[in-house]
Protein backbone atom coordinates (compact mmCIF):
# COMPACT_ATOMS: atom_id res chain seq x y z
CA UNK A 1 0.00 0.00 0.00
CA UNK A 2 1.22 3.35 -0.97
CA UNK A 3 2.32 6.27 1.62
CA UNK A 4 0.65 9.62 1.69
CA UNK A 5 4.35 10.78 0.69
CA UNK A 6 4.86 8.40 -2.11
CA UNK A 7 2.01 9.72 -3.34
CA UNK A 8 2.32 13.20 -3.08
CA UNK A 9 5.93 12.91 -4.58
CA UNK A 10 4.29 10.88 -7.66
CA UNK A 11 1.48 13.97 -8.19
CA UNK A 12 4.46 16.48 -8.10
CA UNK A 13 6.37 14.68 -10.74
CA UNK A 14 3.09 14.43 -12.80
CA UNK A 15 2.42 17.99 -12.41
CA UNK A 16 5.96 19.01 -13.20
CA UNK A 17 5.32 16.52 -16.47
CA UNK A 18 2.30 18.26 -17.53
CA UNK A 19 3.50 21.36 -17.47
CA UNK A 20 6.22 20.89 -19.31
CA UNK A 21 4.18 18.92 -21.87
CA UNK A 22 2.15 22.23 -22.09
CA UNK A 23 4.86 24.47 -22.41
CA UNK A 24 6.49 22.13 -25.20
CA UNK A 25 2.66 22.68 -27.13
CA UNK A 26 2.94 26.39 -26.64
CA UNK A 27 6.33 26.80 -28.16
CA UNK A 28 5.62 24.94 -31.05
CA UNK A 29 2.27 27.20 -31.44
CA UNK A 30 4.07 30.07 -31.20
CA UNK A 31 6.93 29.41 -33.72
CA UNK A 32 4.35 28.48 -35.88
CA UNK A 33 2.11 31.47 -35.49
CA UNK A 34 5.67 33.62 -35.81
CA UNK A 35 6.53 31.90 -39.38
CA UNK A 36 3.30 32.45 -41.00
CA UNK A 37 3.38 36.31 -39.62
CA UNK A 38 7.03 36.07 -41.22
CA UNK A 39 5.53 34.28 -44.36
CA UNK A 40 2.62 37.37 -44.71
CA UNK A 41 4.96 40.31 -43.42
CA UNK A 42 2.15 40.51 -40.64
CA UNK A 43 2.80 42.82 -37.17
CA UNK A 44 0.42 42.49 -34.13
CA UNK A 45 -0.21 45.85 -35.34
CA UNK A 46 -1.99 44.98 -38.28
CA UNK A 47 -3.80 41.62 -36.22
CA UNK A 48 -5.53 44.53 -34.34
CA UNK A 49 -6.38 46.87 -37.38
CA UNK A 50 -8.32 43.58 -38.76
CA UNK A 51 -9.68 42.85 -35.98
CA UNK A 52 -10.93 46.11 -34.76
CA UNK A 53 -12.52 46.51 -38.54
CA UNK A 54 -14.76 43.10 -38.23
CA UNK A 55 -16.31 44.50 -34.46
CA UNK A 56 -19.75 46.15 -34.90
CA UNK A 57 -21.80 48.31 -32.23
CA UNK A 58 -20.84 50.95 -30.54
CA UNK A 59 -16.92 51.28 -29.37
CA UNK A 60 -16.74 50.63 -25.81
CA UNK A 61 -15.94 53.57 -23.36
CA UNK A 62 -12.86 52.03 -22.23
CA UNK A 63 -11.04 51.64 -25.68
CA UNK A 64 -12.32 55.75 -26.49
CA UNK A 65 -10.32 56.25 -22.71
CA UNK A 66 -13.17 57.58 -20.89
CA UNK A 67 -13.25 56.50 -17.09
CA UNK A 68 -15.44 53.88 -16.29
CA UNK A 69 -14.96 53.95 -12.70
CA UNK A 70 -17.42 56.10 -10.58
CA UNK A 71 -15.53 59.78 -8.50
CA UNK A 72 -15.91 58.51 -5.06
CA UNK A 73 -18.61 60.43 -3.39
CA UNK A 74 -17.93 59.15 0.33
CA UNK A 75 -14.84 58.10 2.41
CA UNK A 76 -14.71 56.53 5.46
CA UNK A 77 -12.06 58.13 7.64
CA UNK A 78 -11.19 55.45 9.68
CA UNK A 79 -10.15 52.69 6.53
CA UNK A 80 -9.88 55.55 3.71
CA UNK A 81 -12.30 53.28 1.70
CA UNK A 82 -14.31 54.97 -0.50
CA UNK A 83 -17.98 54.99 -2.00
CA UNK A 84 -19.41 56.75 -5.42
CA UNK A 85 -22.88 56.29 -3.50
CA UNK A 86 -23.95 54.10 -6.79
CA UNK A 87 -24.98 50.40 -6.40
CA UNK A 88 -25.02 48.72 -2.29
CA UNK A 89 -24.03 50.82 -0.11
CA UNK A 90 -20.92 49.67 2.02
CA UNK A 91 -21.17 48.30 5.52
CA UNK A 92 -19.25 51.11 6.53
CA UNK A 93 -22.24 53.50 5.74
CA UNK A 94 -24.87 51.52 4.77
CA UNK A 95 -27.18 51.97 8.43
CA UNK A 96 -25.52 55.50 8.85
CA UNK A 97 -28.60 57.71 9.04
CA UNK A 98 -27.04 61.53 7.76
CA UNK A 99 -24.28 60.66 5.62
CA UNK A 100 -23.13 64.30 5.32
CA UNK A 101 -20.24 63.76 7.67
CA UNK A 102 -18.73 61.01 5.20
CA UNK A 103 -18.70 63.11 2.02
CA UNK A 104 -15.56 63.65 0.22
CA UNK A 105 -14.78 67.32 0.01
CA UNK A 106 -15.52 68.04 -3.36
CA UNK A 107 -18.75 65.84 -3.25
CA UNK A 108 -20.27 68.25 -0.45
CA UNK A 109 -22.24 70.89 -2.93
CA UNK A 110 -23.34 68.89 -5.32
CA UNK A 111 -25.36 66.96 -2.31
CA UNK A 112 -26.75 69.64 -1.31
CA UNK A 113 -27.88 71.15 -4.11
CA UNK A 114 -29.55 67.80 -4.91
CA UNK A 115 -31.45 67.42 -1.44
CA UNK A 116 -32.41 71.12 -2.28
CA UNK A 117 -34.29 70.46 -5.58
CA UNK A 118 -35.56 66.74 -4.19
CA UNK A 119 -39.24 66.83 -4.69
CA UNK A 120 -41.81 64.53 -2.54
CA UNK A 121 -42.46 60.78 -3.62
CA UNK A 122 -42.53 59.59 -6.99
CA UNK A 123 -46.75 60.03 -8.46
CA UNK A 124 -48.17 59.15 -5.18
CA UNK A 125 -48.52 55.30 -6.23
CA UNK A 126 -47.27 53.10 -2.83
CA UNK A 127 -45.38 50.20 -3.72
CA UNK A 128 -45.75 46.80 -2.75
CA UNK A 129 -48.89 44.80 -1.18
CA UNK A 130 -51.53 47.21 0.09
CA UNK A 131 -54.04 47.05 2.96
CA UNK A 132 -57.61 46.01 2.02
CA UNK A 133 -59.72 48.39 1.28
CA UNK A 134 -62.89 45.67 -0.05
CA UNK A 135 -63.99 42.82 1.54
CA UNK A 136 -67.03 40.26 -0.26
CA UNK A 137 -69.05 39.76 2.91
CA UNK A 138 -69.82 36.09 1.82
CA UNK A 139 -66.36 34.83 0.68
CA UNK A 140 -64.30 37.07 3.10
CA UNK A 141 -61.91 38.09 -0.38
CA UNK A 142 -60.71 41.34 0.06
CA UNK A 143 -59.24 43.73 -2.71
CA UNK A 144 -56.83 46.44 -2.76
CA UNK A 145 -58.46 48.77 -4.70
CA UNK A 146 -55.68 48.57 -7.33
CA UNK A 147 -56.01 46.60 -10.25
CA UNK A 148 -58.41 45.28 -12.09
CA UNK A 149 -61.58 44.85 -10.21
CA UNK A 150 -62.63 41.25 -9.29
CA UNK A 151 -65.94 39.46 -9.98
CA UNK A 152 -67.80 39.87 -7.35
CA UNK A 153 -67.13 43.72 -7.17
CA UNK A 154 -66.74 44.72 -11.12
CA UNK A 155 -70.78 44.39 -11.69
CA UNK A 156 -71.51 46.94 -9.00
CA UNK A 157 -72.25 50.28 -9.22
CA UNK A 158 -72.65 50.99 -5.25
CA UNK A 159 -69.20 49.79 -3.84
CA UNK A 160 -69.48 51.87 -0.55
CA UNK A 161 -71.26 48.51 1.04
CA UNK A 162 -68.43 46.22 0.13
CA UNK A 163 -65.43 49.11 1.71
CA UNK A 164 -63.41 47.97 5.31
CA UNK A 165 -63.94 49.70 8.33
CA UNK A 166 -61.79 52.77 8.11
CA UNK A 167 -60.66 51.82 4.56
CA UNK A 168 -59.39 54.88 2.39
CA UNK A 169 -61.34 55.85 -0.54
CA UNK A 170 -59.17 58.32 -2.34
CA UNK A 171 -57.56 56.02 -4.49
CA UNK A 172 -60.65 56.11 -6.30
CA UNK A 173 -60.38 59.55 -7.77
CA UNK A 174 -62.77 60.92 -5.79
CA UNK A 175 -65.72 59.26 -7.60
CA UNK A 176 -66.89 56.57 -5.37
CA UNK A 177 -67.09 59.39 -2.72
CA UNK A 178 -68.96 61.46 -4.69
CA UNK A 179 -71.60 59.08 -5.33
CA UNK A 180 -71.45 57.95 -1.70
CA UNK A 181 -71.08 61.53 -0.23
CA UNK A 182 -74.49 62.68 -2.62
CA UNK A 183 -76.63 59.41 -1.54
CA UNK A 184 -76.18 59.77 2.08
CA UNK A 185 -77.60 63.58 1.94
CA UNK A 186 -80.44 61.87 0.72
CA UNK A 187 -80.04 63.07 -2.64
CA UNK A 188 -79.60 60.32 -5.96
CA UNK A 189 -76.16 60.04 -7.17
CA UNK A 190 -75.54 61.12 -10.79
CA UNK A 191 -74.62 58.61 -13.51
Amino acid sequence: MATLEALQAKIKKLQAQAEAIASKKSTVALESIRELMAKHNLSTADIDAHLGRKKRGRPSLKSAGVQTKGVAKYIDPKTGATWTGHGRAPAWIANVKDRNKYLVAGAARAAVTRVAVKRGPGNGQPKGPQPAKYRHPETGATWSGRGPAPAWLAGEKDRSKFLVDGANVAGLNGVARKKTAGRKAGRPARA
